[in-house]
């Protein structure tokens, strides 16, 4: 039985997680061709028993390889918002969400958001603002912006909309989280 050439993993939402499977691919000679957030992509595609040794792999290090197409989406879902929040490697320019993950998804979006709600018990735009305040409060913890540059930076309308925000979810003010801090890990939320 012969696999895809591209891989994608379940929980690969970090640089460290990037390091962890690298290094773990290379242990166990495994040859690949580039490992990004959320896929690894392999030079040729794999074997069943190479594939066997990847899942086994993953599993060790809490990851796993995302099998049926909704979850792939929703993966890919997840990765597109984390890059955009956490890393910048897609800027939105006067474009929403919605717009943004359907042409780079190139799904209409009230299908995305279904197999999203489906899977996760919960909206695509639920993890968006769960995923900008843990960005927040990474912001807030480097204390290296000020409340309206990390509202600028993260595309909120102002300052007091982030704040509110903050305060729905968290149960407390950004300046209040500044004197307590506190984050969670990405692959948890």
């Amino acid at each position: 039985m012969e696999q895809k050439n591209i891989v994608t993993v379940k929980n690969m939402v970090c640089d460290r997680c990037i390091k962890v499977i690298k290094d773990e691919l290379i242990k166990n000679n495994i040859m690949f061709e580039l490992i990004e957030l959320g896929k690894i992509h392999f030079e040729i595609n794999l074997s069943t028993n190479e594939l066997k040794t990847l899942k086994t792999i993953l599993e060790k290090e809490g990851f796993e390889i995302v099998e049926e197409s909704d979850l792939k989406i929703v993966n890919q879902i997840k990765t597109l918002i984390i890059e955009n929040i956490f890393h910048k490697r897609h800027k939105l320019f006067n474009e929403n969400y919605s717009t943004f993950l359907s042409s780079n998804l190139k799904i209409e979006y009230g299908q995305l958001s279904r197999i999203f709600s489906e899977l996760e018990k919960r909206t695509i735009e639920n993890y968006i603002i769960q995923q900008k305040i843990e960005r927040v409060k990474e912001l807030i913890f480097y204390n290296e912006l000020t409340i309206s540059q990390i509202s600028y930076e993260l595309n909120y309308s102002s300052p007091q909309h982030l704040s509110r925000q903050f305060k729905k979810i968290t149960g407390i003010t950004p300046t209040q989280y500044k004197n307590i801090g506190s984050r969670g890990k990405l692959d948890t939320i």
